[in-house]
């Protein structure tokens, strides 16, 4: 079993940048793939970002390219979103996911992710 805590979350000008960080604990995160994904009031929860177990393969949302890069850092067994340009259509919950289901190297579908996080809220004002 593998516990996600996310954190980093907050309320931003747009323009601005936030780091989410995403914390694994009691087991280690250096062989699993990570995402991370959000999900707006009154919408469905969308992919934002994955990165594979070594970190060389990543894949953005088309709405967050060149703006949001996608990270870990195995020796402190966590994955980070570094946001950047914010807008206010990035207001959101965030939530980190990690382990594929299938043998994959990284994922856009969240039905595939084995373990998720809580999530933290991002708002974005404009």
């Amino acid at each position: 079993q593998v516990q996600l805590v996310e954190s980093g979350g907050g309320l931003v000008q747009a323009g601005g940048s936030l780091r989410l960080s995403c914390a694994a604990s009691e087991r280690t995160l250096r062989y699993y793939a990570m995402g991370w994904f959000r999900q707006a009031p009154g919408k469905e929860r969308e992919f934002v970002a994955t990165i594979s177990w070594s970190g060389g393969s990543t894949d953005y949302a088309d709405s967050v390219k060149g703006r949001f890069t996608i990270s870990r850092d195995d020796a402190k067994n966590a994955g980070y979103l570094q946001m950047n340009s914010l807008k206010s259509e990035d207001t959101a919950v965030y939530y980190c996911a990690a382990g594929l289901k299938a043998r994959r190297d990284t994922s856009s579908r969240d039905y595939e992710y084995v373990y998720w996080g809580q999530g933290t809220q991002v708002t974005v004002s404009s």
